[in-house]
């Protein structure tokens, strides 16, 4: 069996620099909030291969699903031989539509093709050609999809030029002084000085900025787009990439706001692991496109959506958004008092089981500490705990722990979160 340090050199000789890694940890296997790596090491997993894994590593459930489904059937194209559950998955998503229906789905493969197709089928169907995203937001790493994103570096850097017709607005962040009032007021004056709203084709927005630092959309600001949208005739497109399938205590975080978005992107968590996305939205916009202009080779995978359909029997059997909300009120609870002990701990920012610890020079939220914030996922690697950093600054950790994860695990793995903060204080 190779060791870690063997694979890195491999894969440094191997794999583009471009593919960053958090840790030169490599893993062999794993299971519900754990895993262990090439050379039998154990680690304690809180970020769930960047929030897919809300069911956790191999759910038996799920597991089971793909094992029948490989023994029926692994591939056939969609679009040249259908299969019938693709069309289950689809009708117990629109069914799950927060609204009154018709709604309708398609099925992709990944997080960007979702994001694609959803701004493909906004534009055909109001036959107009500008998006609207907002700073710090990241919709993913193709060319439409990193146009969108809020963040030059690393995603934009170097790749432009961008897609046409992207406007940007901010988000509101309280912490760093921007508020509701704020962002809406940039957003019309961006409607006055740099595009008419009737050409605007979809606003798109994250209901919690996910790589962008777990910041909360505030309820009033997504009704006031809603609003904004009826009256310019703009499709909103929510994306529930990062936030959605029970991760903030609801199966989608805009539930929280109570609006009804017009088209609704899915990936990650939707399918326990393998790699499946969609674009559910309301019918009359979903069947705008003509036929052929929608698909994908791989796009609704039988074995994606076999797991998909046991992820939706998991999150309801083991009631996964209330465990969401437990996990979520555990988890503030131990960093506010890590928030009483270090002064480098700015803020604790979180909505259900998705959660922030934003890190700063002294309380200070001008003042982004980036370089503690990396020490400290090596450090909480170094003692056998899986973080992610994110945010604008690089200064926040998210934490996207499994929602399966037993207690005592979480225990285990906070203990160690608490370890590390005391290595990287001293």
């Amino acid at each position: 069996m190779p060791t870690n340090a063997d694979l890195a050199r491999r894969r440094a000789a191997a794999v583009p620099r471009g593919v960053s890694q958090s840790l030169q940890i490599y893993a062999d296997k794993g299971f519900n909030a754990e895993i262990w790596d090439v050379e039998g090491r154990r680690y304690i997993d809180f970020a769930s291969g960047i929030a897919v894994l809300n069911t956790g590593h191999l759910h038996p459930k799920v597991q089971a699903a793909v094992a029948a489904q490989l023994n029926r059937l692994s591939h056939a194209c969609f679009q040249v031989t259908p299969y019938e559950n693709y069309i289950v998955l689809a009708e117990r998503l629109n069914a799950l539509a927060p609204a009154p229906g018709p709604w309708k789905t398609i099925f992709l493969s990944t997080g960007a093709e979702a994001v694609e197709n959803a701004i493909k089928i906004a534009r055909y169907h109001t036959n107009r050609s500008a998006l609207i995203a907002f700073s710090g937001s990241f919709h993913g790493r193709t060319l439409a999809c990193m146009s969108l994103t809020g963040k030059v570096h690393p995603y934009k850097a170097g790749f432009g030029p961008m897609l046409p017709e992207v406007y940007h607005a901010p988000f509101p962040m309280p912490y760093h002084g921007t508020s509701t009032t704020h962002s809406l007021k940039a957003l019309a004056e961006l409607f006055k000085s740099t595009i008419d709203p009737s050409r605007v084709a979809a606003i798109i927005i994250e209901p919690i900025l996910g790589e962008g630092g777990v910041y909360i959309a505030p309820p009033e600001f997504l009704h006031a787009l809603r609003k904004i949208c009826d009256d310019h005739g703009i499709v909103l497109i929510i994306d529930e990439i990062q936030t959605g399938f029970a991760r903030t205590g609801r199966l989608f975080a805009f539930e929280h706001s109570g609006i009804i978005p017009d088209l609704i992107t899915v990936a990650k968590s939707l399918a326990g692991g393998l790699p499946l996305s969609g674009v559910i939205g309301r019918a009359n916009i979903m069947d705008a496109p003509a036929i052929g202009g929608l698909g994908g080779t791989f796009a609704g995978s039988p074995l994606s959506c076999a797991a998909g359909l046991a992820v939706l029997d998991v999150i309801e059997s083991e009631q996964l958004c209330m465990r969401a909300e437990r996990l979520g009120v555990t988890l503030c609870a131990r960093l506010q008092d890590l928030y009483t002990r270090w002064p480098f701990i700015g803020e604790i920012r979180a909505q259900g089981a998705m959660v922030a610890m934003e890190l700063v020079h002294d309380r200070n939220p001008q003042a982004p500490d980036a370089k503690i914030t990396k020490a400290l996922v090596q450090a909480a690697g170094r003692r056998g705990l899986v973080l992610l950093s994110c945010g604008i600054y690089a200064n926040v950790i998210r934490f996207l722990i499994p929602l399966t994860i037993p207690d005592a695990v979480l225990a285990e793995g906070l203990a160690i979160l608490e370890a590390a903060l005391e290595d990287v204080a001293s």
